[in-house]
């Protein structure tokens, strides 16, 4: 029997809001909203601001002399990059194959406490895996119910941020913590929709005062809540990767295309030997976006085809609203030679799509 679903602590808030819910990562969360759907919700995102509940998101918090060093052991990325009250895009990987464990956000503290948020169906495998690794005077700590998380993006994201009186003038990928109503909120430059937005971190208790303030303060400017539906159509059309589907533990770093991600002149990380090995041989397959050229909606899993040979498969794929047209991202054979530019085509339902091979991001991001 499937265990049952964990609720938002903005549950009923989104109820009253007349929300579609759906399963996601083990949470029953907002897939779109009454009086709007998907379509309107993106479309807010990248020309106004709109407000996602992201507090199925994991929490992990890692402390004690040293943390930072550990994690560099450990995770990809190299922490030694950022400074305090900086944050790292980063990625756990599997010690023996490379594949990835999780993708998350790793925000510095100070060398003995980062702050991690991992997807929501990954947060207890990361969480055990580093905690079996720690060395004595370094704590792994699960925080994923002490915690929720708005994310407030789009292009007028700033200045509901300023009505609020909350800061919002600090550089792309830094946080600072601010005191709001009688709680501190983490507020961090950071989101998953390749728009200029925020990241609002609160105590549990705090989250349905929060929520309601930005909801009112975006008024002016045409702020909507938004569910997860409009999420994915905005971080595709950014060329942003969703574990489980571009990126998984039978898909590296270097096949996604996040090379740049790894610390490569560090010493150690888990997979280091894989990941260098694969490196140098060239990877086997690539991830891709393609572009439809003809009307048709791309899903994953789909087949994709170079003269009639199977050359690779989807792994994201969706309609964007802000091109009128199919998209997608799909890991191709290397062999197959396929650059930006070539023609290929995509298996939907016994019909061939035909796509264009492009670079992502499919629309320019604005987020830095």
């Amino acid at each position: 029997m499937n265990s049952p679903s964990r609720r938002s602590p903005l549950h009923d808030r989104h109820a009253a809001l007349g929300a579609k819910l759906a399963p996601f990562g083990g949470w029953e969360m907002p897939l779109e909203y009454a009086h709007g759907g998907v379509i309107a919700e993106h479309t807010a995102v990248r020309e106004a601001v709109g407000v996602f509940d992201v507090s199925h998101m994991g929490k992990a918090r890692v402390t004690g002399p040293g943390a930072v060093d550990f994690l560099n052991t450990c995770l990809v990325g190299d922490l030694d990059r950022v400074a305090t009250g900086r944050a790292q895009y980063t990625m756990c990987c599997d010690q023996a194959t490379g594949g990835v464990v999780d993708d998350f956000i790793a925000y510095r503290h100070s060398d003995d406490n980062v702050f991690l948020v991992p997807n929501a169906a990954n947060a207890a495998e990361l969480v055990c895996r580093l905690a079996a690794a720690a060395p004595p005077e370094v704590t792994v700590s699960d925080e994923h119910e002490r915690h929720a998380i708005l994310a407030v993006q789009g292009p007028a994201s700033e200045r509901v941020l300023d009505e609020l009186g909350l800061p919002a003038d600090h550089d792309y990928m830094s946080f600072v913590t601010a005191p709001y109503a009688g709680t501190d909120v983490l507020v961090c430059r950071t989101g998953y929709t390749g728009e200029h937005g925020y990241e609002l971190i609160v105590p549990i208790e705090a989250a349905a005062t929060v929520w309601d303030a930005v909801l009112a303060a975006g008024q002016p400017y045409g702020i909507r809540p938004c569910g997860l539906g409009a999420r994915d159509t905005l971080r595709t059309e950014a060329g942003l990767p969703l574990h489980g589907q571009d990126l998984s533990l039978d898909i590296t770093p270097v096949q996604a295309g996040y090379s740049w991600v790894v610390g490569w002149s560090k010493p150690t990380f888990w997979g280091h030997d894989a990941l260098r090995a694969e490196r140098a041989a060239t990877p086997r397959r690539q991830l891709r976006g393609l572009l439809a050229t003809a009307r048709g909606i791309p899903r994953p899993h789909m087949p994709v085809l170079s003269a009639h040979q199977q050359v690779g498969q989807v792994t994201s794929g969706t309609f964007s609203p802000t091109l009128q047209v199919g998209i997608a991202l799909a890991l191709l054979d290397t062999a197959a030679g396929l650059s930006p530019g070539s023609e290929v085509a995509v298996d939907v339902r016994g019909r061939r799509l035909p796509m264009r091979v492009v670079k992502p991001p499919f629309v320019r991001p604005s987020a830095r």
